[in-house]
């Protein structure tokens, strides 16, 4: 997927009001995410993003996996956008669900298991 359909598939989704504004909402998400990840899974699901993502993803070998759940993925994206978690919720849900379509079956089912 080219970034600027990832970003308009995100833009629709989350009901945003420019591209700039999704592209800062997949930033936090993916940054997020990253950190939930290890340093290998990360740099596997930046290879199937467009480069323009890559930077979003702390791929650095030498970085601990964070462990946390939903709740605190919601609050760390909110502190991110400035936004509330009910909020971020939402943001989140827009950036993962086109990550789902954006990425393999199998490197998908690395990133929730």
């Amino acid at each position: 997927m080219r970034y600027d359909e990832f970003l308009a598939k995100v833009r629709e989704r989350g009901e945003y009001g420019s591209q700039q504004e999704a592209a800062q909402v997949t930033a936090a998400v993916l940054g997020v995410l990253s950190s939930r990840i290890t340093p290998g899974e990360a740099a596997s699901l930046a290879a199937q993003l467009p480069k323009q993502l890559h930077e979003c993803i702390d791929s650095d070998p030498d970085r601990a996996t964070a462990t946390f759940g939903v709740e605190e993925f919601c609050r760390r994206v909110a502190d991110q956008v400035g936004a509330r978690p009910g909020t971020a919720q939402w943001d989140a849900s827009a950036v993962l669900s086109t990550l789902a379509e954006a990425v393999s079956g199998g490197e998908l089912n690395h990133l929730f298991t």
